[in-house]
């Protein structure tokens, strides 16, 4: 009787994904309906509308469900071509449309496709249940997946047999009808969630922006500061105010300027307290939830807690695995970071002050202790950086270098914002290897961060080569006037860049298989390795200009640079270890868990890691960490450090090795770069590297060694 009334609850769910509410007619002029005419299929922007959107996830739904059905009721029998192959095939238009839009909401969204997110959160979550919880289809996988050793596959298509038939067991397909059932309606809740908490952070980070009506409250930022702060009050409809933005993160940037300890001290407690407001964008209760149901689903599926469920096809494994490598964080960054503080805190009286350090005061006073001790200031380094030049003579020159690659932009493709800016790139034979957007400036309709995406993903079964973006959120000058960026800034443009060529470089048969299609804890590895790059002596001579006058950066203040690189690591490391402990608490929890009081929990916590620094509070709170919320980093926050231990690695072995060479890169290339998920991620490394990774590196290149 279950079983019936699975199969009928099933034909709903698909009748009512699939049934069209627009005319035919309508659909074929959807932008979305076929492949874009426009160069490596990127999409037609100045054609998309946002009422396009619903119309087209309804058609790429029902499309796909057939193509699904099709495989999945085949009458012959299962083979690598009729049933892996033909999956890679299906979903072209649903992919086209999920790509698109989740550029266009990650980057500059409205209410409008705020609304449609949140309808089709849970259609998308019922769609892929509908795939993975086919009965049909997963005999098929299963019966490939047992005869694999028998069909003389080639290693990709081998691969991607392992990891469909992983996943098919990992979403579900071995549960019972009933337990199939659940495990539909918790998809659907966590999706539906999730999407709720992004949308409510946009809107408290928004609201969270710190107002001042007196200028002298402002005073240690630069009169161009202050004109930004300016249009940012204007902006918003309070002309003669002004107006600092939240950035993601706990610390704000201003705060290292700000002289007056009391706009200090409010922009901090606005930035630690945007989401906890009690109002209409208050997430605790969205996340309290959204913790248990993925606790629940984890227990469903027969894992401990979540963070076994996610880690299971990571590099890292298991939930212990990561623990461990956390833990042989903590005495480091611990030490460091309160060696760090007392110096600051001398610093403090030195300046003729009388007050005890608290977190508001640590980025103003260290910037005074790094002057001090370097003779290293911000303002004094920004000329040299200047965001085109950087771009042209950094990013793509480091490049060039290693890779061969060229670029050159194109004014002629479509963008979703005018401040977009499109590229072709090109291979070293000066064949086009892709396209690449890059959108750098904060708007208020933005996420936080920076990030990379693919707008069209690299595979030879489906003839297509990627298109890939780059965000980020720099503060736009005013017109006329360049973008000038702190070196965080510069290593942010080479971090997202290193996504980039990961997806760039993908030379894969298999899209599921292809570029940045990794585990997230070796995902961050080759962003992170090319983070390196910016401060290489060859490659910062080529583009550390002063815009005003042409001159080169002076070698002395390089040297300082690089001295500096080192300083305040404890704490900039303390911040992160702490909120890769928060994530793995929050998802280590059983499914009987109680977490309505979520600052209690998140106190114990730090408290129980052992990760509560005194002056150091976490990157991310658990009420703002949009990361593991939302952004597919649950259990995985982790990851970051994780993969800077890899990519330190590697680029001592590039040190060894002759550095910045063509050989190199080369190697790096096709040792990493153009795999994707094709092999077994500790042996990509290992055949790369020599040997498993080692923590070494890492504690050197921060310092703490």
């Amino acid at each position: 009787m279950h079983k019936t009334l699975l199969l009928l609850l099933t034909a709903v769910v698909i009748a009512w994904l699939a049934a069209p509410s627009h005319a035919d007619g309508a659909v074929q002029k959807n932008p979305f309906a076929e492949p874009s005419r426009l160069p490596l299929l990127a999409p037609p922007f100045d054609q998309i509308r946002d009422s396009d959107y619903p119309p087209a996830f309804e058609e790429g739904i029902r499309q796909g469900l057939a193509e699904i059905g099709d495989i999945a009721s085949s009458k012959s029998p299962p083979t690598f071509a009729n049933t892996i192959e033909a999956m890679e095939k299906s979903g072209r238009m649903l992919q086209r449309v999920s790509r698109t839009f989740n550029a266009v909401t990650g980057a500059n969204t409205n209410e409008t496709l705020e609304k449609i997110q949140a309808e089709e959160a849970p259609k998308l979550a019922a769609y892929r249940d509908a795939v993975y919880l086919n009965p049909k289809l997963f005999a098929r996988v299963r019966a490939i997946y047992q005869a694999r050793e028998h069909l003389n596959l080639d290693p990709e298509a081998l691969q991607l047999v392992i990891l469909y038939y992983q996943d098919f067991v990992h979403d579900g397909a071995n549960l019972s009808d009933d337990d199939k059932t659940k495990l539909r309606e918790l998809n659907k809740q966590i999706s539906s969630l999730q999407t709720a908490f992004e949308q409510k952070l946009l809107a408290a980070t928004k609201a969270g922006a710190l107002v001042i009506a007196d200028r002298k409250a402002l005073s240690g930022l630069s009169d161009a500061e202050i004109q930004q702060a300016a249009r940012a009050a204007e902006a918003r409809g309070l002309a003669g105010k002004f107006v600092i933005p939240l950035q993601n993160t706990t610390q704000q940037p201003a705060i290292a300027s700000l002289a007056d300890r009391e706009t200090r001290e409010k922009l901090f407690e606005d930035s630690w307290t945007r989401s906890e407001k009690g109002d209409a964008n208050d997430t605790r209760a969205t996340i309290a939830t959204l913790a248990l149901l993925r606790a629940q689903k984890a227990k469903l599926l027969g894992y401990p807690n979540y963070a076994a469920y996610t880690l299971y096809d990571q590099m890292a494994k298991t939930p212990e695995a990561v623990q461990s490598f956390i833990d042989r964080l903590i005495p480091a960054v611990g030490a460091k970071s309160e060696e760090e503080a007392k110096a600051i805190q001398a610093a403090i009286a030195a300046s003729g002050e009388h007050f005890d350090l608290k977190p508001w005061d640590w980025e103003r006073y260290s910037g005074q202790v790094r002057k001090a001790q370097y003779a290293l200031d911000d303002d004094a380094i920004k000329p040299y950086f200047e965001l085109d030049n950087v771009l042209h003579n950094g990013l793509f020159y480091a490049a060039n270098a290693l890779y061969g690659i060229t670029l050159k932009e194109r004014k002629d493709i479509p963008v979703y914002q005018p401040d977009v800016r499109v590229f072709d790139v090109f291979d070293k034979d000066g064949s086009q290897l892709g396209m690449i957007y890059f959108d750098y400036f904060k708007r208020d309709n933005k996420s936080g961060g920076a990030w990379m995406g693919s707008l069209v993903p690299q595979s030879k079964l489906l003839g297509t080569k990627p298109v890939v973006y780059n965000v980020a959120n720099f503060s736009k000058p005013a017109p006329g006037q360049p973008a000038l960026l702190t070196f965080d800034q510069v290593t942010t443009m080479f971090h997202e860049f290193g996504h980039a060529l990961h997806g760039l470089f993908a030379n894969e048969t298999y899209p599921t298989l292809s570029g940045t299609q990794v585990a997230r804890d070796f995902v961050e590895f080759p962003s992170q390795f090319n983070e390196h790059w910016a401060l290489y002596p060859a490659v910062l001579k080529h583009y550390a200009f002063d815009y005003r006058t042409g001159k080169a950066m002076p070698d002395a203040l390089i040297e300082k640079i690089r001295k500096a690189e080192t300083f305040n690591q404890g704490y900039a490391l303390a911040e992160v270890v702490a909120a890769a402990e928060l994530d793995m608490k929050w998802h280590t929890l059983p499914a009987d868990a109680q977490t309505k009081d979520v600052d209690r929990f998140e106190a114990e916590a730090l408290q129980s890691g052992r990760v509560d620094f005194k002056f150091v509070p976490p990157r991310y709170r658990s009420s703002y960490f949009l990361h593991i919320w939302s952004n597919g980093y649950a259990a995985a926050y982790y990851a970051y450090l994780w993969t800077e231990m890899l990519d330190d690695d590697v680029f001592a072995w590039f040190t060894h090795h002759g550095g910045l060479t063509r050989e190199n890169g080369q190697r790096f290339r096709d040792m990493i770069l153009s795999r994707g998920h094709t092999e077994d991620y500790a042996k990509m490394f290992r055949d790369f590297y020599g040997k498993d990774p080692e923590i070494g590196p890492m504690l050197k290149h921060r310092g703490l060694q």
